[in-house]
């Protein structure tokens, strides 16, 4: 089984780009931190590369910028290619299956480079006054 499951923050603005066929391709870089410090009390990130297709990768360059908050469920696929020096290099990336926004990109960096909180909801209760039904006067 290859299934990753990660949530992060992008670290920099998606590129999309299009293949030969016509096909989408957005690429980007999360920021992923771990889940415990390190000696110094401090915890460390990771950085790993995604890549979504088609009109998910639409999506993603659209509504997504250096900043937002995303979880990305997908695979992890390995390649390597040879430089013009001759260099053999190697790449590791996630495959996108599912992204799923957790901030939206309009609201990521503004002027503190904070992200606002949510606005707080009030919740209005309805009390429905039930009327009493004789049971002679149900359809069943």
């Amino acid at each position: 089984m290859n299934k990753v499951i990660l949530i992060g923050n992008l670290t920099r603005d998606p590129e999309l780009t299009t293949t030969n066929g016509g096909v989408s391709v957005c690429r980007f870089s999360l920021a992923v931190t771990r889940r415990f410090a390190n000696a110094d009390g401090e915890r460390e990130a990771d950085f790993i590369n995604i890549v979504v297709w088609r009109n998910q990768a639409e999506n993603c360059a659209k509504f997504l910028k250096k900043g937002s908050k995303c979880a990305v469920v997908g695979r992890i696929q390995t390649s390597s290619y040879e430089t013009p020096e001759g260099a053999k290099r190697y790449t590791t990336d996630i495959v996108a299956d599912e992204v799923e926004f957790i901030t939206s990109g309009a609201r990521v960096g503004d002027s503190d480079g904070m992200v606002p909180s949510e606005p707080k909801r009030e919740t209005v209760k309805q009390t429905a006054e039930l009327e009493e039904i004789e049971d002679d006067s149900l359809p069943f």
